[in-house]
């Protein structure tokens, strides 16, 4: 089977993750890298023994099926008009772009060039997501009374992700950063919700993003939703999307771990043995007019609606 190619623009923390998936994958191939920053590029390059190119040009040149775009958001919107110019399929990291406005740009741009589009959420293609999905679609939670996200840092940024943006009011922030993934597995699992009101707190210095937001929030069925963040607080980092019902609680803990608990009893860690589709194998899948799993710019778009609601 002819595999399918990459070609990456953007190689920091997340970019890298992105690589190591890609090498690992049987019918994936990286053909082209490209980041501004040249000093990473040839770190990159030497240690994962990478085709590296100079210029976007030269990368369009490596005729690519998809194209990762793993840069700041407020590039996103012009890199997708690009890429979509070439009429490649555009693999965008979160969120979709800087504001809405630049995301209805790229839905436009893709929708115009007829190309796929997918975004990497890697919650959506992750056993616990898989698990939660199957319990609420076969009604073991019961009635479902309340859904509740909380994240707390200690640390924002957090520790290993230190660059120039992430802390900034312009283009950084957990609300852009944590939020999304989140955002988009409550949309996958109970379709669209409306935030009815939100406070969002901000440092002293305009330059520095949130410190802290609170919202609540409804799904078109009725379901209640909170949405609770905070940085900079006395205790270690804790990350909880919890789909509360009338039987059992399910909680998708710190990214990775599936907590079930029913009444009177303390809550149990569930081991996963699903092995739902990789982001990787839907794209492979799609380009290869296989039904795959991905979330389109449109559904990323949903979800910038709802970011930039929560940063006013």
């Amino acid at each position: 089977m002819t595999k399918t190619t990459f070609a990456l623009i953007g190689t920091g923390v997340v970019g890298e993750r992105i690589i190591n998936q890609i090498l690992a994958h049987p019918n994936c191939q990286i053909v082209s890298v490209f980041d501004e920053n040249k000093t990473r590029l040839k770190e990159i390059s030497t240690k994962y023994q990478l085709p590296v190119v100079e210029t976007l040009e030269e990368l369009f040149q490596s005729q690519p099926n998809w194209v990762y775009i793993g840069t700041p958001p407020v590039s996103h919107a012009p890199l997708a008009e690009q890429i979509a110019a070439h009429g490649f399929n555009i693999l965008s990291e979160k969120p979709l772009a800087h504001d809405t406005q630049d995301g209805i740009r790229m839905v436009k741009a893709a929708d115009e060039a007829k190309v796929h589009t997918a975004m990497h959420f890697p919650l959506m293609y992750s056993p616990e997501v898989h698990d939660l999905k199957k319990a609420i679609t076969t009604d073991s939670l019961g009635d479902i009374v309340r859904i509740e996200l909380h994240t707390y840092f200690p640390h924002w940024p957090r520790k290993w992700q230190q660059n120039p943006w992430i802390a900034s009011r312009e283009q950084g922030g957990f609300i852009r950063e944590i939020f999304p993934h989140y955002l988009q597995v409550l949309y996958h699992l109970f379709g669209d919700f409306s935030i009815s009101s939100h406070e969002t707190t901000y440092p002293e210095n305009e330059q520095l993003c949130e410190t802290g937001v609170t919202a609540l929030a409804k799904t078109e069925s009725g379901i209640p939703i909170v949405l609770n963040s905070i940085a900079g607080i006395g205790q270690e980092e804790l990350l909880e999307f919890k789909v509360i019902g009338t039987k059992k609680v399910m909680t998708i803990r710190n990214w990775s771990e599936l907590w079930v608990s029913e009444k009177d009893e303390k809550a149990v860690h569930i081991i996963s043995d699903s092995k739902p589709e990789s982001l990787l194998e839907a794209c492979h899948g799609l380009i290869n007019g296989k039904e795959s799993l991905v979330v389109s710019f449109e559904e990323g778009l949903k979800v910038q609606e709802w970011i930039d609601k929560l940063l006013k």
